[in-house]
């Protein structure tokens, strides 16, 4: 790989979003030897929401987690196992072994090795009203947001930033996005899923007095329990701190609410209805949420886009390809696409607006068609899981008694979990790619 020229290094990037996307591209720039970052994050700390990966990402700046060795799928009204898929072949196969952990965990170690990079420059409680220019330099507004704590001092005034390369990470709700189909004349919908999802973190203080809650939390396992229409994940993080459960339902709450409303206030009462006929067990966990804390998202995703780029600004992560949980992929694809963007942009031949264009292109042509594949996959595991009775049910459970008595050996219907597809997922590295082949792929286009 070539190393970027100093005209190249001095360029002004700015990037919208502190999420995993965003701080995964200003950290592989500030290591690529880029000297003037800027990253623009409209909150005032990262969020903590806790996901899955290998542990190669928690490794990169010394996160803690937990080993994920086998999935479990339960019969959500009875307990009854369906299938147990061994995990423990992910570190022999693909050199790391499987873990999880916390969010804000991988979140916090991406943000203090962006801290620990003097090239870098955050601009927290900052968002972007509109993107006003792609090319040949980027511009937008920047909205600085009030003070928190009351102070009752008035927000500073909007002003226009102007860059050289402009990374929109912006989220699902991306500003850069409508702006991107606006000024291309392109359309993408946003796509109801008809789905909604609780997400519920429970100590190891409240589960520790009960027994078979307690096996729970310290099993090196993620336990789903399958329903009609319906089904919850859980598994520890935290070091067994945690015991994170996040659920998917049919949507009710959101049915009548705008496009824009994406999170809600939950009814406890409403969530254990929902899950009404699930196990004694499974409620036994619903019911410690406390009265007020039951929060409610609604799952969305939006049309594939016709392209990520325009000009000399490329979409990042959910803004381009924001993808339902059941992968457990969302944060992962959003880090390779910052990944692939520091080792592409480290080869640019020079700074032209030409040169950045058709370097953002080869990252979208390294990344596109697989993101797109991964979003399709879990809205594939989706239908796979909630089936109501019928013959694909049936047909679904054939396949998991035969993923039983086989030993793990088999098809798996939950995608995750299946060995072919996590080839798919863990068996391809992008920034290999985007390293080796760069060269070729910018004189293709």
């Amino acid at each position: 790989m070539a190393s970027p020229s100093k005209d190249t290094r001095s360029l002004k990037i700015c990037i919208i979003g502190a999420g995993m996307g965003g701080l995964t591209c200003a950290l592989a720039l500030a290591k690529d030897g880029f000297e003037n970052i800027h990253v623009y994050e409209t909150a005032s700390n990262l969020g903590t929401v806790p996901g899955r990966w290998m542990a190669g990402w928690m490794r990169w700046h010394g996160m803690a987690g937990s080993m994920l060795i086998g999935e479990r799928a339960i019969e959500g009204a009875t307990d009854t196992e369906l299938a147990n898929v061994d995990l423990g072949y992910i570190e022999e196969t693909y050199h790391y072994p499987h873990m999880v952990g916390h969010r804000h965990s991988l979140a916090n170690g991406l943000y203090n090795g962006c801290l620990a990079q003097k090239a870098i420059t955050f601009h927290f409680r900052t968002g972007v009203q509109r993107v006003l220019s792609f090319a040949p330099n980027p511009s937008f507004t920047a909205v600085p947001r009030p003070r928190d704590g009351g102070s009752g001092e008035p927000a500073p005034d909007p002003y226009t930033v102007t860059c050289d390369i402009l990374l929109a990470a912006d989220g699902i709700k991306s500003v850069a996005r409508v702006d991107m189909l606006k000024a291309l004349n392109h359309t993408a919908s946003v796509i109801d899923s008809q789905q909604a999802a609780y997400r519920i973190m429970l100590t190891r203080e409240q589960m520790e007095c009960d027994a078979d809650l307690l096996a729970l939390i310290d099993a090196e396992a993620v336990t789903r329990w399958i329903g009609e229409r319906r089904h919850i994940i859980a598994y520890p993080v935290s070091n067994k701190r945690i015991y994170n459960l996040s659920t998917t339902q049919p949507d009710v709450n959101f049915a009548a609410a705008p496009s824009e409303t994406y999170t809600t206030q939950g009814s406890k009462s409403a969530m254990l209805e929902v899950f009404g006929d699930f196990c004694p067990l499974v409620l036994k966990m619903l019911n410690m949420v406390p009265e007020g804390e039951v929060c409610e998202w609604k799952l969305r995703i939006h049309e594939p886009l016709q392209t990520w780029i325009a000009g000399s600004v490329a979409l990042v992560g959910d803004a381009c390809h924001p993808t339902l949980p059941h992968m457990a992929q969302g944060a992962a694809q959003a880090i390779e696409d910052g990944a692939v963007l520091g080792a592409v942009l480290a080869q640019l031949v020079d700074a032209s607006p030409e040169s950045i264009n058709k370097t953002l292109r080869v990252y979208e042509k390294i990344r596109k068609e697989r993101a797109e594949m991964l979003v399709e996959l879990a809205a594939a595991s989706a239908r796979n899981l909630h089936l109501g009775e019928g013959k694909a049910k049936e047909e679904r459970d054939r396949m998991f008694k035969e993923l039983r008595e086989k030993g793990g050996k088999a098809p798996v219907p939950d995608k995750w979990a299946d060995a072919d597809v996590q080839k798919i997922v863990y068996g391809v590295d992008c920034v290999k790619i985007a390293r080796e082949n760069f060269t070729d792929m910018y004189n293709s286009i």
